[in-house]
This record gives structure tokens, C-alpha cells and sequence, in this order.
């Protein structure tokens, strides 16, 4: 990519608040040249250092309510998407290799049956990738989100973690 002159890089900016504390700390140098110790971080206010450990945390988020409906949407709509998608892979494959006057019928001009269905594959995918996109969007990543901010309150100041 060539620099324009006159006109400078846009920065890209991520809303991710834990975006830069991923980062935090490495890479900075401390004036001799070698990297900076990074300072332990405090647990948060209103928690005591002898609090459940990280692995005990995820393990009570995914017992939880919350956390079940999540995959409970996901299973619900991704085992029949992809179950109706293998059944309709497999009907198209299979007449193509046994029902070979069927799909050697003409539908207009030179297309016949065959391709036809063949597209239709193509058709298939992009419109179940567009349905899995908006049911995520609609269903299930506000909830998602929600988890992954409490987990990270919950998982924050405890030793062994990645911030």
C-alpha cells in the first residue's frame, strides 16, 4: 500500500474497552533498554484475594441460566440449518450420479437440471451464511456479550489470568 502524499494514515479506532489492557505492559522498555516489569494489578474493590479461581468462575458461567439460552439459540438453529444443507448436498450428489436422465434435462437453452441444482448449491450457502449472520446478530450476540463482560469483571485482578 503506497502513502499518499499530503495526507496522513487514519488511525483505527476499536471499541473493544479491553482492547489496549490485552497489550498492556509489553514492549515498553524501562530505561535501560530492558522490558518494563509489569506491575500486578489490585483485585477489584469488594473482593477478597481468596475468591473463586478463574477455571471455578467459567465453570458457574456455564452452568448458568444465561449461558444455556445462548447455546441453546445457537443448537436451535444451527442442527437443522446444517442437517436440511447435508440432506440437500446429498440428494443433489446422489441424482447426479444416479439419476443421470433427470438432471441431463434441458430447463432453457443448453442449462439443463444438473446445473440448475448445482447453482442452487452455490444459492444455498450464501443465503444460509446471510440467515446464520442475522440470527446471530438478532439472537444470540447481545446475550453473548453480556456473558463475556461479566466474565471478564468476575475473572479480573485473579493471578494467572490473561487481562
Amino acid at each position: 500500500m503506497e502513502k499518499q502524499e499530503g495526507r496522513e494514515a487514519a488511525a483505527v479506532r476499536f471499541d473493544d474497552p479491553w482492547y489496549d489492557a490485552l497489550a498492556s505492559g509489553w514492549g515498553e522498555l524501562d530505561g535501560t533498554g530492558a522490558p518494563a516489569p509489569v506491575p500486578p494489578q489490585p483485585a477489584p474493590a469488594g473482593r477478597d484475594a481468596t475468591g473463586p479461581s478463574a477455571a471455578e468462575i467459567y465453570l458457574e458461567v456455564q452452568r448458568s441460566a444465561a449461558f444455556q439460552e445462548v447455546r441453546g439459540r445457537y443448537r436451535r438453529f444451527v442442527v437443522p440449518a446444517t442437517l436440511a444443507f447435508f440432506t440437500w448436498y446429498v440428494v443433489y450428489v446422489v441424482a447426479a450420479t444416479t439419476a443421470h436422465d433427470l438432471m441431463a434435462r434441458p430447463v432453457a437453452g443448453a442449462v439443463n437440471v444438473a446445473m440448475v441444482a448445482g447453482l442452487g448449491q452455490f444459492l444455498t450457502t450464501f443465503v444460509l451464511t446471510w440467515a446464520y449472520a442475522r440470527h446471530a446478530r438478532l439472537r444470540r450476540d447481545r446475550a453473548a456479550l453480556d456473558l463475556r463482560w461479566d466474565t471478564q469483571e468476575l475473572t479480573r485482578g485473579i493471578k494467572g489470568t490473561v487481562r
